[in-house]
């Protein structure tokens, strides 16, 4: 089925590979048949009885099986296919049932994971070369994008869905995700091998990935900004390069010289502008001052704003703020040194606290996000038309943004009270022994057959003491705390909304909708110690731009 404005070629490709599916689902149930049969003898008493069951009823299921993985695969393309759609403003969100998070659920989400990542490891080339013919396939001849919408997340999620539809216990169903998952991953890399050579023979052109070379003696980390360094910005000004000791006036053309000056040949080149978001020159700001330390801090300040609007962190709506506060940051460096107070001076706070919050609400059209950015934008405007700039207006800027977003997360709280309350109830039932019982019966205590190689897990075993670390992690978060979960096959970013009164159910909501989850204690203690569950904690976004220009110039030196 074709998705309005799909490019074709793109939406060829799609009913292609849809039509080979139910042959790759085959292969998949025939290998974890092939992987249980195997492993049988290695198995202990219960696990062994599981297998077998599992050998008996998948011939039988295998049909059932088949529909829920196609249709899960189909619907996740099809979602995936809507980013070529325009644009739709956002409609009224419908309330959504609440459903308790257990060891059941997360057990299932841990195993599929453990797909995702093998998937990942065991096809990364193949994909790497897929992803070059899709790009091309819609004109993205600079691979800005991942156009490929049979990724390792859309395989791994059809295949938990149609483990999902197995009628047998969860069990039953962690047991065949185990086996199936393996089974999955080299076959995918020959799907993926194959749609390439498919794409080269219909004479499709790869794209190509931009290569970016970096100056010599610059060594750079797998992803901008992913740094814990964080160089003092007094020390910077001190050795930034003065590109005019003294500022001469502005001179018809036919009078300046053609050959730049010894300094401004040393200064470092600026960083590229974002198109949209123009700053104005530094230079213009620092002709208003003999002071060559002033000039230095002006500098500074104004390469940290290009590198800031140039992280790929900063979401493309939020650029426009950060641009209009380089204006009135710039006169405020004459007037405030401790504006050079790294992560201390509100300034600098409050482009922080704005970048981390529009992250944690990643749809463009959430009404939330909207009115946060309206408010950030107004403030900013504000900011800007102010005549004497301090300190006192950056810190009254903050406190507002601090303001909104308490008023939010009440907001927030107060429309899951209904939940809440039932939520407490529940909890009391569960603390005074009025338990339902998991369908795991001791399976994960048990000793399996590793689905992931030991190389691609960091831990694959549990640590001594990692349950008391996962207890203090959880009796740390407090409410209002931006959390990443790994829940029903996804990643997402959620906020704790209550925390239970005897702590043992947790309400989490999530920042990309309206969605909410209950989470049992057990449940998000298993999480944790898989690595699928963890404090989100705000990034300096000023101190990568820091680390950023240091790096500029250290270069610029060495050169």
């Amino acid at each position: 089925m074709s998705a309005p404005h799909v490019p074709p070629r793109l939406q060829q490709f799609v009913d292609d590979e849809m039509l080979r599916a139910p042959l790759l689902f085959d292969q998949v149930v025939d290998g974890g048949q092939d992987r249980l049969r195997k492993n049988l003898p290695a198995l202990g008493p219960l696990q062994r009885a599981v297998a077998a069951e599992l050998l008996q009823a998948l011939p039988k299921q295998r049909q059932r099986l088949a529909d829920h993985f196609i249709r899960s695969l189909h619907e996740q393309v099809q979602e995936d296919l809507a980013w070529h759609q325009p644009k739709r403003s956002a409609a009224p969100s419908k309330p959504l049932a609440l459903a308790l998070v257990d060891e059941d659920t997360v057990a299932l989400d841990v195993e599929l994971s453990h797909a995702i990542e093998l998937i990942k490891s065991s096809c990364e080339h193949e994909l790497r070369d897929l992803q070059t013919f899709t790009s091309a396939l819609v004109g993205d001849m600079d691979v800005s994008r991942d156009h490929n919408p049979f990724r390792a997340e859309t395989y791994a999620r059809a295949l938990g869905a149609a483990v999902q539809a197995l009628p047998l216990s969860t069990a039953h169903q962690v047991a065949l995700m185990r086996q199936a998952g393996p089974a999955l991953a080299p076959l995918l890399r020959k799907t993926y091998a194959g749609a390439s050579s498919r794409l080269e023979a219909q004479g499709v052109e790869p794209a190509a990935y931009r290569t970016v070379i970096l100056p010599s003696g610059v060594r750079s980390a797998g992803r901008f900004g992913e740094t814990t360094f964080s160089p003092d910005l007094h020390r910077m000004r001190d050795s930034m390069p003065a590109p005019f000791d003294a500022v001469p006036a502005r001179q018809p053309q036919a009078q300046q010289p053609t050959h730049a000056t010894a300094a401004e040949r040393s200064a470092p080149r600026p960083l590229p502008r974002p198109a949209g978001a123009p700053l104005e020159p530094w230079s213009d700001v620092a002709g208003s001052t003999a002071s060559r330390a002033d000039r230095q801090a002006i500098e500074l300040v104004s390469r940290l704003f290009e590198a800031m609007l140039g992280d790929a962190r900063v979401p493309d709506d939020a650029r426009p703020v950060i641009a209009r506060l380089h204006s009135p940051a710039l006169r405020m460096t004459l007037r405030d040194a401790s504006l050079l107070d790294q992560d201390k001076h509100p300034l600098w706070r409050f482009i922080n606290r704005l970048v981390f919050e529009a992250q944690m609400t990643p749809d463009s059209h959430d009404p939330d996000r909207i009115q946060l950015l309206r408010l950030a934008q107004a403030t900013a405007d504000q900011l800007a038309t102010e005549a004497e700039q301090d300190a006192r207006l950056y810190r009254w800027a903050y406190e507002r943004l601090d303001a909104f977003l308490q008023k939010r997360f009440t907001r927030r709280l107060s429309a899951a009270s209904s939940h809440i309350g039932a939520l407490q109830k529940l909890e009391d039932k569960l603390t005074a022994g009025q338990v339902t019982p998991s369908t795991l019966h001791g399976m994960l205590d048990v000793p399996q057959l590793d689905t992931v190689p030991a190389e691609l897990m960091e831990e694959a075993a549990p640590v001594p003491g990692s349950r008391a670390d996962a207890e203090n992690w959880l009796d740390s978060l407090l409410p209002g705390d931006w959390v990443r979960l790994f829940l029903q096959g996804r990643w997402v970013h959620a906020a704790l909304l209550w925390p239970g009164d005897r702590r043992e159910v947790w309400l989490f909501g999530d920042g990309g909708s309206d969605a909410t989850w209950a989470v049992r204690r057990g449940a998000l203690l298993m999480m944790h110690g898989a690595r699928l569950a963890k404090k989100l904690k705000q990034r300096s976004i000023v101190g990568s731009a820091a680390a950023r220009v240091h790096d500029q110039m250290a270069a610029s030196t060495a050169a």
